[in-house]
């Protein structure tokens, strides 16, 4: 099973992480967000279930994927893009979209605000 880890992350730990990376060390598969609003703004209750509908069904059509959430062309197109942008879904090399991965991991840490 392919899990991909969705979670909120400093620049710095980006950089760490990358760093590693280079050194052999292997990190999985990771999207980060700047902040967890921002996460929240691109991962919509609407793209979270597009996201688990898609979830290892491997590469679709648009209107493929629309049936899978009952919800016509249209009105997917843009969670689609926001999501091909985010980098959540691929196109593959004949323009198909895919969430290529059978789960999602989502960890991320609330502190308390500073007064």
């Amino acid at each position: 099973m392919s899990t991909i880890t969705i979670g909120v992350s400093s620049l710095e730990e980006v950089m760490r992480r990358t760093a590693a990376a280079f050194r052999g060390k292997r990190q999985g598969e990771r999207i980060s967000f700047a902040s967890v609003e921002m996460l929240w703004k691109t991962l919509t209750p609407r793209r979270w279930e597009l996201i688990r509908a898609m979830a290892g069904q491997g590469p679709m059509s648009m209107r493929a994927a629309a049936r899978l959430v009952s919800r016509d062309v249209k009105t997917i197109h843009g969670d689609v893009r926001a999501l091909l942008d985010a980098e959540v879904l691929e196109k593959d090399d004949v323009g198909r979209i895919v969430f290529p991965y059978d789960a999602v991991h989502v960890d991320f840490t609330i502190r308390k605000a500073a007064s």
